[in-house]
């Protein structure tokens, strides 16, 4: 299901794609296109047998997840006979497909762009390990360490404004008619946010296009928040994975960090490694190897 997902991200940025997107006539003689639904209708049994067998096992007093929640709701409101709810089996299906892509695929790609960072910029790497041996030492890392690890947390940060791995954000439509910079913009129309033009602000960032974790750190060393850091969106709409990423990127990176050290392979510089990345629906690191030493 991972590889398929990501498979999906990847082909939905490409040419062929955008073209299907403007010329839906196309789809036939596309093959981009018979991949992609090929992958989602693989996903699609996958889910309709997870939900299956949670529907089975479904118990009102004991909620093991969202799926659970989702079903409880769902009959609740089929009991009542209340109509138009949005509580039906294939919103389950897209909100599960949505959350499990969503939540694969970025993070994923913000750890390959941290690893490759840190085999970049080996002296970042060697104070975010001096920083978790003083601080965790051997133990495993827990989420109430971030607090505790500034450095960490704002090289974490800075990949993330760095990467900037969903550039045009996802299309967003205005709920009603709204004036923005003396521009009318009337309602129902499609608006794709440029997250690129806040997190590489020249105005915002001291060093916009390098990578500076100092960017997260006041002169005591410690953690400042940004307002212009949005990597998750902002408003209503904002990324409803964004405490779960936050939670996951700080325990795998610092993990991986703690075990391991990154380097470039033999015969490869830091200089070699790219940083511009390839579009997709995410944006990708450039294909690369990085070896993984074990640490003592």
């Amino acid at each position: 299901m991972v590889d398929r997902a990501n498979e999906n991200v990847r082909i939905g940025g490409s040419t062929s794609m955008m073209l299907y997107n403007i010329f839906p006539w196309l789809g036939p003689f596309l093959k981009n296109k018979k991949i992609v639904v090929r992958n989602i209708l693989k996903n699609r049994k996958q889910i309709t047998k997870l939900i299956s067998g949670l529907l089975e096992t479904l118990n009102p007093y004991d909620r093991r997840g969202f799926v659970d929640s989702f079903l409880i709701r769902k009959q609740s409101e089929e009991k009542s006979g209340k109509k138009d709810s949005y509580f039906h089996e294939e919103n389950l299906m897209m909100t599960v497909i949505n959350l499990f892509v969503a939540g694969t695929d970025t993070t994923g790609t913000t750890l390959r762009w941290g690893l490759m960072l840190m085999a970049k910029y080996p002296h970042i790497q060697d104070r975010v390990q001096e920083e978790i041996d003083r601080v965790i030492g051997g133990r495993q890392p827990v989420v109430e360490d971030r607090k505790k690890l500034p450095y960490t947390d704002a090289v974490i940060h800075e990949t993330q404004r760095l990467a900037n791995i969903v550039p045009l954000n996802l299309p967003h439509e205005t709920s009603c008619d709204v004036t923005f910079n003396g521009y009318f913009i009337k309602k129902g129309t499609t608006v794709i946010p440029l997250l690129t033009s806040v997190l590489k602000d020249p105005n915002e960032w001291e060093k916009p296009n390098s990578f500076y974790p100092e960017h997260f750190l006041d002169e005591k060393g410690q953690f400042v928040k940004r307002d212009a850091f949005i990597p998750f969106s902002a408003g209503r709409r904002i990324c409803v994975g964004e405490s779960l990423a936050r939670m996951e990127l700080f325990l795998f990176f610092t993990s991986l960090l703690q075990t391991y050290r990154f380097t470039t392979p033999p015969g490869v510089s830091e200089d070699d490694l790219d940083l511009k990345g390839i579009v997709g629906v995410t944006l990708n690191p450039s294909p690369h190897k990085l070896c993984a030493i074990k640490r003592s």
